[in-house]
């Protein structure tokens, strides 16, 4: 008897996630052509949310949908000189130009840098920026990857990836009735295993926007991480030689792939990119939204050329 009992309730408790699982698995409420789309970025630094997406907010900024950019950390430990509050207000200030040159709104949060953890307290927080921006799309960091904090903040994104529609989770703040896409963002790192290009957006008419953006974090792309490569000589001065050398540099994130060229004449079209695209690859995420072919096309409206 006990035996069967124990079949019999793991059997309806797998019938009764089941149930669950298919009420957040798909769009319960399709995107209206109507209504603007609303993405949220997450990034572990000021600056990841521009690397991963900028071509893409540019995108969406142009059709009129809105899109916000979310730093986790304050960036007060990225740079070679300077640290600590002076360092964390001067990257709050080229934030909030990158935000402007985009046209999307930045919120950065006051975890130090080289120090975010996957905290319940983070988690709620995480969640109470999806619920309030009313995302139908969230994008963040894989969870493999250099950087503690670029993991980190994926964790905090997957963990409130079922949660945000999760009522007696954060009561205070209203759940969301359908479950956004969850989607992570291109990076090289091969192991446990490689960014998967399911969706590429050619960013071609507009790498200029997305190099404009990054442009605006002085500190980090023609100090910190030019030291970090020792390569700091290399930095012209004056300004517009400077952003033409930060274009080049940053081509290769934004190289297509066979791959990514073949999920490009998915999403466009055969010949629809051109013979040199540039593109922003996302994989979507197992723990949100699972959309279908036809909701992805509604989410990305630059497929269709609207």
């Amino acid at each position: 008897m006990k035996s069967f009992l124990s079949i019999f309730f793991f059997a309806l408790g797998h019938l009764a996630f089941g149930q669950i699982s298919g009420s957040y698995t798909a769009l319960d409420e399709p995107v209206s052509e109507n209504q603007p789309i609303r993405v949220i970025v997450f990034g572990a630094h000021p600056d990841d949310c521009e690397l991963g997406a900028g071509g893409l907010a540019a995108l969406y900024v142009s059709q009129g949908h809105q899109v916000k950019f979310v730093s986790l950390t304050n960036g007060d430990k990225g740079h070679q000189d300077l640290g600590g509050g002076p360092l964390a207000r001067r990257r709050y200030a080229e934030s909030m130009e990158s935000g402007k040159r985009l046209g999307v709104a930045y919120e950065i949060l006051d975890n130090h840098d080289g120090e975010l953890l996957p905290t319940l307290e983070n988690r709620l927080e995480v969640i109470r920026m999806i619920r309030e921006w009313k995302a139908d799309i969230v994008i963040s960091h894989r969870p493999n990857d250099y950087h503690p904090d670029h993991r980190n903040a994926a964790l905090l994104v997957q963990d409130a990836a079922y949660l945000v529609i999760v009522p007696n989770v954060l009561p205070g703040v209203r759940p969301l009735k359908k479950n956004p896409v969850f989607l992570y963002t291109r990076d090289r790192f091969q192991r446990p295993n490689p960014h998967r290009p399911d969706i590429a957006v050619d960013i071609t008419t507009v790498y200029d926007k997305k190099i404009d953006a990054a442009d605006a974090h002085v500190s980090q792309f023609y100090e910190w991480l030019p030291w970090t490569n020792n390569t700091v000589a290399q930095v012209p001065k004056e300004p517009a030689a400077r952003k033409q050398w930060l274009s080049d540099g940053l081509k290769s994130r934004s190289a297509a792939t066979p791959e990514i060229r073949k999920s490009l004449e998915k999403w466009y079209g055969p010949g629809k990119t051109g013979n040199n695209p540039l593109a922003e690859t996302f994989e979507i995420c197992e723990y949100g939204s699972q959309p279908s072919e036809a909701d992805i096309r509604k989410l990305f409206p630059m497929f269709s050329g609207k």
